[in-house]
């Protein structure tokens, strides 16, 4: 690493840094814990959670998630993973942001009982902005299932746009599903996000 680099130069090369905690209007958004395992399994456990991310398999279990979690929740983990919690530090989904393919990415997913409640919107919102202090000037990538109309509608508040589309491979499903592609270019995000 050049030692003249700017701390933004840095930042690009580096990552994010370690996962911080964040506190938003009704959530908190802390680094996940190996404790979180039966949370997580409980939520990508139901197929109408599964069925909306590429790479979570159905039927989903307690291993499954212990094996995410010892990955994500490593220093060598160059990302952020997001657990997302309501109340009293009740884990209710998670919200990523990983390196892929040179760039960064956005995933996040929910508890089917929290769905309509503008919590997703909350912590995508709070989530992004944190990166985006960390990392100004990044490009992020993400994407939906066309099927996932809500899901879209997160990222359209968030400054997302669509790019594209392709047809990405659901292991939930075990098939073909068409994807809409999108990223936040620098400059697009959206100061704040409405609550519903």
């Amino acid at each position: 690493m050049n030692a003249m680099q700017t701390p933004m130069e840095r930042a690009r090369v580096t990552g994010p840094g370690p996962c911080p905690t964040i506190a938003t209007a009704r959530l908190t958004l802390r680094p996940h814990r190996m404790s979180d395992a039966d949370a997580i399994a409980q939520s990508l456990g139901d197929f109408e959670v599964s069925r909306m991310l590429a790479r979570v398999p159905a039927p989903y279990d307690r291993q499954d998630a212990t094996e995410w979690l010892a990955v994500a929740t490593t220093d060598l983990n160059e990302g952020w993973s997001f657990a997302i919690t309501a109340g009293d530090d009740v884990h209710i989904g998670c919200v990523s942001f990983e390196r892929r393919g040179g760039g960064w990415e956005l995933g996040y997913w929910l508890n089917r009982f929290y769905w309509k409640r503008g919590y997703m919107s909350e912590a995508v919102h709070g989530a992004t902005a944190r990166f985006l202090m960390r990392m100004p000037g990044t490009d992020i990538h993400s994407g939906i299932f066309a099927d996932n109309v809500a899901s879209l509608r997160v990222q359209e508040k968030t400054g997302f746009r669509i790019t594209g589309c392709s047809d990405v491979f659901s292991v939930a499903r075990g098939a073909m599903v068409p994807h809409i592609e999108t990223r936040l270019e620098p400059g697009d995000f959206r100061p704040s996000a409405p609550r519903h």
